[in-house]
């Protein structure tokens, strides 16, 4: 399918500009970006490959993600001065990739025959947080879908739109939809910080602020 592999090859070169910038900022040698960037780009599909027993994974199989990868690396180390400009470069770059994998996972289980709500939602969601999880991992920061606006929640509602649309429309049309809505959700939750509740958001240093005692 054509728009599979148009969101797949987007997705990919989303995550692998998400990632080179991260290893850049973080001032990571050349060798160190690259790996970040191709870790960001693969890891998810990868998770998403072993999970529905897509194995050995495609990434392994053809390394035409993996020279994608490698080719955006290359591009970001001369571009990375002009992309550096631009507020929420990452972000955005994050965002693009995770509708990306979140639409071509979730369709992917559907070929597989693992078409229940709960496994189409599971395998999306790993396969669209998977890299950027590794990404701010390997540079010991929080990964954003524990800290950062809505992030797990919008790669959620991008695969039961999916999911159901299946039902209503023909072609690639839920891929649009999910791609779309996940995309979208996570570009409002940046602009407009929607973020859950942070638990003990009132404490300080692990004691509790108390406003009304001066020192």
């Amino acid at each position: 399918m054509i728009t599979w592999s148009i969101l797949e090859i987007v997705g990919v070169i989303a995550f692998a500009v998400s990632g080179a910038l991260t290893g850049i900022q973080k001032k990571l040698d050349i060798f160190g970006v690259l790996v970040l960037a191709i870790t960001t780009a693969v890891g998810g599909g990868i998770l998403r490959d072993v999970i529905i027993g897509n194995t050995p994974p495609l990434t392994f199989r053809d390394p035409t993600f993996f020279m994608i990868s490698l080719v955006t690396t290359i591009g970001v180390c001369f571009t990375y001065r002009w992309l550096d400009k631009f507020k929420y470069t990452i972000q955005i770059f994050d965002a693009i990739g995770l509708g990306a994998f979140t639409a071509t996972s979730a369709n992917l289980a559907i070929q597989y025959n693992l078409n229940t709500l709960f496994i189409v939602t599971m395998v999306a969601v790993i396969t669209g947080i998977g890299g950027g999880v590794m990404r701010d991992l390997f540079v010991k920061e929080i990964p954003y879908v524990f800290r950062q606006e809505i992030y797990a929640i919008a790669t959620i509602v991008g695969a039961v739109a999916f999911y159901y649309s299946q039902f209503y429309f023909t072609g690639s049309m839920p891929l649009y939809l999910c791609f779309g809505l996940t995309t979208g959700l996570r570009l409002c939750g940046i602009k407009y910080c929607w973020n859950f509740p942070v638990l003990g958001s009132h404490l300080k240093d692990g004691v509790a602020v108390n406003r009304n005692l001066k020192g």
